[in-house]
């Protein structure tokens, strides 16, 4: 650093040690005296290394022993600067000032940041500055005045600085201003004082220094001015504070609005909004404020009930007082109030306007005479109020309470106006808040009403299921799952992710469930079911292209889908994603794999394939759907969640439900922040001795045999009683495939647990369709017939010809 010099257009002699740059040695110690930081300034000033004094007892530092009850500072003290005598690493004694802050963390856990400047090649008192500094200071800025040079370590304070801060010349020389009173107003001041060395433009802040020991109306809002030399060479700068009393006071409170903009509402958490407004009103435009909500809050369709009238029960939220230890009114924060009819606050809650009153006005005497509750306010000297509605969208969520004391104006219609102001920002959070959170309520109902609340009892598989909202403010996604019966015993599984959160993602989701349940009722296959799942969200996404403020993921576009079709009669597997994660199998002797499915894309993209997997599952495997958000947790990569997932499958377990918890446990140590949606489902079979096949020729007198071998076969299985529906629907079914269809043709008879199924394929792929025969006509009654002595029944295609199946429940035999 250059040294100015002693007199105008005169150089001192430069030294080496005038070369040497200024530097702050800094440490931390914790409350029990344990250094837990150390700077290398600190490093350099003593010749300690950091692992040499952190985690040791900082008394060790000292040349003098100090004792217990002058080591010993009282609780309510922040600061505290002296010089002590301090042991270098050398052994050498070091006499040095320091100055120390208390800093209490949100956990309460407290610490000692303790500062010293250590001004090489020169005094720490800048007594070399000389005169001509003190002239070009004191000439060039205004009022309160310190001078720091062009590092911005204070050289020079006048009394008005010393008395702002509490702190001499000296204890604050060398230091920078961040060092002096930690605060952010500090760290932004010192990047205007750096912006005035660099530009030579004079800077001016609208923020408040606070004065030690005087009223809270009162600060400092600080300028700086560039310092120059004859030359004109800046070479310092100088931080005046003025006095901001009055008009000047006035002034800036038209920048409190700002500082409400950054403060108030930081949260969703109503008390915490309250508490927020509270703290920006005092000491800025009051000496206390109070805020009452009602309860419980409105909902936003509470318009038709009105403003409440008469008394009015609330629940006081948020209190904060400039003095400190003063306690405005007799209820607590978290008890409940009630204001008496015709009360300033409760006519401010029935009129929805505020007011401005005097404590002497006939109805404030009225309220106290009322309300025991209210007698704070003659009692603590208050001689003017604000009443102010919190109100948002049309509808009265509290009131707050503003009031002034003997040492400040009364208030004045401008202020009426900022508090109106100052409250409508914290209502209209506390009241965005609340409504998100009935959204978050009502799409969490939505959802879950879409979901299937119990999985079916189905012979082909045994399943269980788990489902996690999101833990983060982005709210519930669309994620889902189903399991849907098809025919021919067999079953359908389907996990899906629909892009997004909120309401508008599960009424996606919702559409998807249905479309799916709709397309497996036609018995699709899986590849073909994606492709019209495509088609579906690219006409969705069409629908909501013209509406204001929806973007594209809303019509779904994106959405990943995995659909699965097992068939317990010959143990067969067909699988198809649309850019959904495989899912993972553990075979009956315990080894775990993922499926290669092939990775179709999302959905909604159009024009692209899916393509199908077809795979023999033995009897026992256990299948594993998922959503992606079961594999991302914030501390694992994407293998390292695939192997846990893996180990936690491979466990034996008796029930699926076990199973479920066991892969939830193991991947998430937190809620998660995506919705986790999982389905296991273990694979049965049908053996031989519960199904027959026969195959017929396409001659008419097949029929016969048919119903012959039918009954025999029913017979076998105890299901006599069924006999003769049974026989009438193999009857009529052959008889159109013989008929209509082509050959081969083929009758199957399927037992499952309660449900008989009867099964014609025939090499044709004309679909037959019921139709309402007229009275003289001698045949087109067949599938009339079959469709009421069938619980359920429909035509499934394959790649050549398709089968007609009947369902009877064997229950009401």
């Amino acid at each position: 650093m250059e040294q100015l010099p002693t007199s105008p257009g005169e150089r001192p002699e430069q030294t080496d040690a005038a070369q040497e740059p200024a530097y702050t040695a800094t440490a931390a110690v914790d409350e029990r005296g344990v250094v837990i930081e150390w700077g290398e300034g600190a490093a350099r000033l003593l010749g300690y290394a950091s692992a040499e004094v952190v985690g040791r007892s900082a008394e060790f530092l000292l040349a003098d022993p100090v004792g217990d009850a002058a080591r010993r500072i009282p609780p309510e003290q922040e600061r505290w600067s002296g010089t002590v005598a301090l042991r270098r690493r050398d052994g050498s004694r070091l006499e040095q000032g320091l100055l120390a802050h208390r800093r209490t963390s949100t956990g309460g856990a407290t610490r000692w940041y303790v500062v010293s400047a250590v001004a090489a090649g020169r005094g720490g008192d800048g007594s070399s500055w000389g005169d001509p500094l003190h002239e070009w200071s004191f000439s060039q800025s205004p009022c309160f005045l310190a001078v720091f040079d062009a590092d911005l370590r204070l050289v020079r304070a006048n009394a008005g600085m010393e008395r702002t801060l509490s702190l001499t010349e000296s204890e604050m020389a060398g230091l920078r201003l961040p060092e002096i009173a930690p605060d952010p107003v500090s760290e932004e001041t010192e990047q205007r004082m750096r912006l005035a060395l660099e530009s030579g433009e004079p800077q001016h802040m609208e923020a408040f220094v606070r004065a030690t020991g005087v009223s809270a109306e009162h600060g400092w809002a600080t300028s700086v001015a560039p310092l120059r030399d004859p030359d004109g060479r800046v070479r310092a700068v100088c931080l005046a504070a003025h006095d901001r009393t009055g008009a000047e006071v006035e002034t800036q409170q038209m920048f409190v609005p700002d500082a409400a903009g950054a403060r108030i509402g930081t949260t969703e958490d109503s008390t915490r909004t309250a508490q927020e407004l509270a703290d920006v009103a005092v000491p800025r435009i009051a000496d206390f404020a109070v805020v009452d909500l009602v309860e419980p809050l409105p909902r936003g369709d509470d318009h038709a009930s009105g403003p409440p009238s008469g008394p009015v029960t609330v629940c006081r939220t948020a209190v904060r007082s400039a003095v400190e230890g003063s306690s405005e009114g007799r209820v607590a924060v978290g008890e409940t109030a009630v204001y008496p009819p015709l009360s300033p606050p409760a006519e401010c809650l029935a009129s929805g306007r505020g007011a401005l009153y005097a404590t002497t006005a006939p109805a404030v005497a009225q309220w106290m005479a009322q309300d025991p509750a209210a007698a704070w306010l003659g009692a603590h000297g208050t001689h003017s109020m604000l009443v102010v509605p919190m109100r948002a969208d049309g509808v009265s969520l509290g009131v707050a309470v503003f009031g002034r004391r003997r040492s400040r104006e009364p208030f004045l219609p401008q202020d009426l106006r900022l508090a109106e102001e100052l409250a409508g920002r914290a209502a209209a959070s506390i009241h965005g808040a609340h409504r998100s959170a009935r959204e978050h309520t009502s799409t969490m109902t939505l959802q879950r009403s879409l979901l299937p609340q119990t999985l079916p009892d189905h012979p082909a598989l045994e399943t269980a299921s788990r489902y996690l909202p999101a833990g983060t403010e982005a709210g519930v996604g669309g994620d889902w799952f189903d399991v849907i019966p098809l025919s021919g015993a067999r079953v359908a599984l389907v996990v899906g992710d629909v892009v997004g959160h909120g309401i508008r993602a599960s009424a996606t989701m919702g559409r998807l469930r249905t479309a799916v349940r709709t397309l497996a009722d036609v018995d699709l296959p899986p590849d073909e079911l994606l492709t019209h799942l495509d088609d579906l969200i690219i006409h969705l996404s069409a629908d909501e292209g013209g509406r204001e403020a929806v973007d594209e993921s809303a019509g779904g576009i994106g959405t990943t889908c995995l659909y699965v079709v097992y068939d317990p009669v010959t143990r067969h597997c067909t699988l198809a994603r649309a850019g959904h994660p495989p899912p993972a199998v553990v075979s009956p002797e315990g080894s775990v794999y993922l499926l290669d499915v092939p990775a179709g894309p999302p959905l909604g993209l159009g024009g692209l394939p899916f393509e199908t997997l077809d795979i023999d599952l033995p009897e026992g495997s256990v299948l594993t759907l998922y959503t992606d958000g079961l594999l991302q947790p914030r501390e694992r990569d994407i293998d390292e969640a695939l192997d846990t997932m893996f180990a936690a499958l491979a466990q034996p377990a008796t029930t699926l439900d076990t199973v479920c918890d066991r892969v939830l446990t193991a991947l998430l140590t937190h809620r998660p922040d995506d919705d986790v949606a999982l389905l296991v489902a273990r694979t049965r079979a049908l053996h031989a001795d519960k199904v027959v096949v026969w195959d017929l020729t396409s001659d008419p007198s097949e029929v016969s045999q048919a119903r012959r071998q039918t009954t025999d076969q029913l017979a076998q299985w105890g299901l006599e009683e069924a006999s003769f529906v049974t026989e009438l629907l193999v009857s009529e079914l052959v008889t159109n495939a013989i008929r209509y269809g082509e050959p081969p043709i083929q009758l199957r008879l399927i037992h499952e647990k309660d449900t008989l199924i009867c099964e014609v394929s025939d090499a044709s792929s004309t679909a037959p369709h019921m139709r309402r025969a007229r009275t003289f006509d001698e045949g087109g009654r067949g599938l009339l017939l079959v469709a009421q002595l069938a619980q359920r029944w429909g035509t499934r295609h394959a790649p050549v010809g398709k089968t007609i199946w009947a369902e009877q429940s064997l229950l009401g035999f």
